[in-house]
């Protein structure tokens, strides 16, 4: 039997991390070497470690997971399993290419499969070669889907980018939330609260950022740094001293408006 199989992390969300070293640890064949917070950190790490794998975060401040790949020389690179939240574009890509992928959350049974076909590559020293020029194809496409996108997003973005549902995973199940269903959306440090127009509440690894981006502008408007509304589920408006409002939407949930957020309420929704 092999020995352990070792194992660097990176990602920049410290839940999302912790989450995956929790799982990696509680495996008998896993050692985890190293875990790094950002790109810069794990190439220092895999460079000072040699890992056998790497899970990288796509989305990751100063040098993301592709960048990290890119600066690692030949003779250093480790097999590579990048993690990413449900970005569709990159995922076609690294299943196509044999280069493994996982989805935040991270479930364990896919964990799992990802390191035992690590470990049968290993143990197929011959295969690694073919694994650096995957890999290589890989990063080739996704950035090739990226810039298709960039292209179409000055005047088609809605198209390009716009969801109309949320994958949301539980345990051995992902329940499937149309947008439209959705009541609001709070940040909750590096985690997003949903809660649904049936009071049910759910929670993803995701940043409301790039949430939003992805949300119609005309359904969904940020009452605040940390909190999205769907505008059709607003059912009262009261307004608040020194100029700013609270809102009850038709779930009782109340949340309060930003100042800046506030002018958005006069002048869309406040006027006839």
């Amino acid at each position: 039997m092999s020995s352990k199989i070792r194992v660097v992390v990176a990602d920049d969300e410290r839940p999302a991390r912790q989450f995956l070293l929790s799982m990696l640890n509680s495996f008998e064949d896993v050692k985890v070497v190293g875990e790094a917070t950002n790109g810069t950190e794990a190439l220092e790490i895999i460079e000072q470690t040699q890992p056998d794998l790497a899970l990288l975060d796509l989305q990751m401040p100063e040098l993301d997971g592709l960048g990290v790949v890119r600066a690692l020389k030949k003779n250093q690179m480790p097999l590579i399993a990048f993690v990413t939240a449900y970005d569709e574009y990159a995922v076609r890509a690294f299943e196509i290419n044999a280069v493994d992928y996982l989805l935040k959350p991270v479930d364990r049974v896919r964990l799992r499969e990802t390191i035992n076909r690590a470990q049968e590559r290993l143990d197929r020293a011959e295969l690694r070669l073919e694994e650096s020029a995957n890999l290589e194809e890989a990063i080739k496409d996704y950035e090739s889907a990226n810039e298709n996108i960039a292209e179409s997003t000055s005047e088609t973005s809605t198209q390009q980018t716009k969801i109309d549902r949320i994958p949301i995973r539980q345990k051995d199940e992902i329940i499937i939330l149309p947008v439209n269903k959705i009541t609001s959306i709070i940040a909750d440090g590096e985690l997003l609260n949903i809660t649904s127009t049936s009071n049910e509440t759910y929670n993803i690894n995701y940043r409301l950022k790039d949430l939003e981006v992805r949300l119609d502008p005309s359904k969904f408007v940020r009452l605040g740094r940390g909190a999205l509304v769907n505008i059709d589920m607003i059912s009262k408006i009261n307004q608040m001293p020194g100029g700013t409002y609270l809102v009850t939407l038709t779930n009782n949930q109340q949340i309060k408006v930003s100042r800046l957020q506030s002018r958005f309420l006069r002048e869309k929704l406040l006027r006839l």
